[in-house]
């Protein structure tokens, strides 16, 4: 089955009691059992759902992968990957990471005697030479959040079934349709499925993936035992919204390339950080891993003033400035201000995260309109 039949069809079964084609959205709490134990798969809806068992088989399939889990939001979704170790093990992490990430692993995390590396992954060997005999977990994101820096996941993923060690990728920014970690090697992958998977603005969501059962049945045992669970009416949300991802992210592709273009020549505008051009670092990197570069870029304007990007984002009509992304609508950000502000100033900067950087999640609105709105916000 193709992807863009599996986007419709992967995982699912039409309801068996009347035929329906969506799964119906199983509001309730508790199922009833004949005998103590006796019950049609279904107990408690903690445990399992069956509106949320037809999305996690829908996570599975588009990924590639035998196990999908749904959790209340990506963050969640990270915690149960984290409650995998013990004190004393180590994590090596992109340097350049989502704030909210950062946050729960050292602010969280580091506290339960997990010790954390963040390091520049833009030559992969560099991981290597971090491991140790308590790394337990590599984290990845590719492209990050928000430079835009890609990852050879192949490269990690060989470095980390040399050592033993877990590998996760963070592939909310790309998505299924445009890239598949654990065809690349990866161990676990992570969804924001708030972001593109939901693709509407609507619902709150993280997921999990992964081929080899030990490893989800450990996952389904944290899932169930925290709790961390997502209800039925976001199931059904999430759902809907995955059978129009691979039309969604053709448009978000296609519009995301006429903005970076658009940038890239305007004369107030730095740098833009964007993978499809060709001197973006690594950038034949993600050609080589990814279907297309997506709808999410970053830019600086010229002389890092923070004064002028916050005025550009207040100023974008069409570009709502909100937090988030992946939806329909378009959506800018100030991460310095907004979704990074949890990392140290000092921190992000390092990494490029400066004051005048703007983020943009570019939407399936008519191009035109939104590069109007882009000009008349620039001035």
């Amino acid at each position: 089955m193709k992807f863009n039949t599996k986007t419709i069809h992967g995982g699912q079964k039409h309801e068996q009691a009347y035929g329906a084609v969506m799964p119906p959205i199983y509001q309730t709490s508790t199922y009833a059992q004949t005998t103590p134990g006796g019950h049609k798969g279904y107990e408690y809806s903690r445990t399992h759902n069956p509106t949320r068992h037809a999305l996690e088989n829908a996570f599975a399939s588009i990924e590639n992968g035998n196990f999908g889990l749904a959790f209340g939001s990506g963050l969640a979704a990270i915690d149960a990957v984290m409650k995998l170790l013990k004190p004393g093990d180590e994590v090596i992490s992109t340097n350049d990471l989502y704030g909210g990430s950062y946050r729960l692993f050292t602010k969280i995390f580091q506290d339960f005697g997990i010790k954390f590396h963040f390091i520049s992954m833009h030559n992969a060997t560099n991981v290597e030479s971090y491991i140790n005999k308590n790394t337990k977990l590599i984290w990845v994101e590719t492209p990050t959040n928000p430079m835009m820096n890609i990852i050879d996941i192949k490269t990690i993923s060989k470095i980390s079934k040399k050592h033993s060690v877990l590998l996760a990728v963070d592939n909310t920014f790309a998505t299924p349709y445009l890239q598949q970690p654990l065809d690349l090697g990866a161990d676990i992958v992570m969804h924001s499925a708030t972001k593109y998977l939901g693709g509407h603005s609507d619902v709150v969501m993280g997921a999990l993936v992964v081929k080899d059962k030990a490893l989800a049945d450990k996952l389904y045992f944290i899932q169930n035992a925290s709790g961390a669970i997502c209800g039925p009416q976001d199931s059904f949300l999430v759902l809907r919204g995955i059978k129009t991802l691979h039309v969604r992210m053709q448009r978000h592709c296609e519009n995301g390339r006429e903005v970076a273009l658009y940038l890239k020549k305007h004369p107030k505008i730095e740098k833009v950080y964007w993978p499809g051009f060709e001197d973006h670092p690594n950038h034949l990197i993600a050609k080589s891993q990814m279907k297309d570069f997506g709808g999410m870029l970053s830019f600086t304007t010229k002389g890092n003033n923070y004064q002028e990007a916050i005025k550009i984002v207040e100023k974008l009509k069409i570009f709502t400035l909100a937090e988030s992304l992946g939806g329909v609508e378009s959506l800018s950000g100030h991460p310095a201000s907004m979704t990074h502000a949890s990392i140290p100033k000092e921190e992000r900067e390092k990494t490029g995260v400066v004051d005048s950087l703007i983020r943009l999640s570019v939407g399936i609105e008519d191009i035109e309109d939104l590069l109007l709105d882009l000009k008349q916000a620039l001035g």
